[in-house]
């Protein structure tokens, strides 16, 4: 079985050279290779790296510094600004880098919350035509999402972290499921996929967080396995527990099949980002 991850973070100390926008709740830096090593750890053959936007905000050169040098292991998602005039242009550059498989768009309060907005539809009208998923941070926002994969259904949209608010730091939320009747609403649409990223920071137990199985399996119900992709989002889950947990906790669950779990920690998102890890 291939296993991918489907969202991590690396970054470098703040420098001149590439500063911070904002401190990340964390360790001083996560390296490229910080990540390789705690993937080879746990068996993990690849990961979607995501530039992390709270220090780099739209900046990904370090994620493709991390790609020159291990160029099997990882493939990149860029943040863009749906506010850019030249947002298409910049959609049209990002498709022509190497292992480059999406992009994202942060939904946050700065950002238009109008279906109809002319940015936000044209990122992902020049997405489909590039051939990139675009990642969508998007809770509280799910019943817009809905309206956009109703208007863009040649975009595939893959919505964050299950469209949930995720912490940080412990505890997690008193009720971290309040909204999934909005995600489990975005079933309907074919383009739209899952990722079941940052799962186990929404549990109230401990290893391996058997609490969060019920609601995921509504989910997997909803959805089907091949609309699900499975991630930690290391590094903003370092706070709440180790990679190998993250990992392990899919892993070691009865509530899933062999095939299923195949599916969902990796034959899913191979499918959904045509990318498959490569050794050296």
């Amino acid at each position: 079985m291939v296993t991918i991850d489907a969202q991590v973070h690396a970054y470098e100390r703040d420098h001149p050279g590439r500063p911070w926008t904002a401190v990340l709740e964390g360790p001083d830096e996560v390296t490229g290779d910080d990540m390789v090593a705690a993937m080879d750890a746990v068996g993990v053959d690849g990961a979607l790296l995501v530039s992390p936007f709270t220090m780099y905000q739209y900046d990904a050169s370090y994620a493709i510094d991390v790609h020159a040098a291990h160029p099997g292991r990882f493939a990149l998602i860029k943040p863009v600004d749906s506010t850019d005039p030249g947002v298409a242009e910049t959609i049209a550059d990002w498709a022509t880098l190497a292992s480059t498989v999406a992009i994202r768009i942060m939904m946050r309060d700065d950002v238009s919350d109008d279906p109809d907005d002319p940015g936000i539809n044209r990122v992902l009208d020049a997405a489909a035509r590039h051939g990139l998923p675009v990642n969508l941070l998007a809770w509280g926002r799910l019943d817009q999402v809905a309206a956009l994969a109703a208007r863009n259904p040649n975009t595939r949209l893959v919505i964050d972290h299950l469209g949930l608010r995720q912490p940080f730091v412990p505890p997690a939320p008193p009720e971290p499921f309040a909204s999934l009747p909005e995600l489990l609403n975005l079933a309907q649409y074919d383009n739209v996929v899952v990722k079941i990223t940052g799962a186990c920071t929404l549990s109230h137990e401990a290893f391996p967080y058997n609490d969060i199985w019920d609601p995921l399996c509504r989910i997997f119900d909803a959805f089907g396995f091949a609309r699900c992709m499975w991630g930690t989002d290391w590094t903003r889950a370092v706070k709440l527990l180790s990679y190998a947990q993250g990992v392990e906790s899919f892993r070691l669950t009865g509530r899933i099949s062999d095939n299923e779990r195949a599916a969902l920690m990796g034959g899913s998102l191979q499918r959904i980002y045509d990318w498959s890890p490569a050794f050296e």
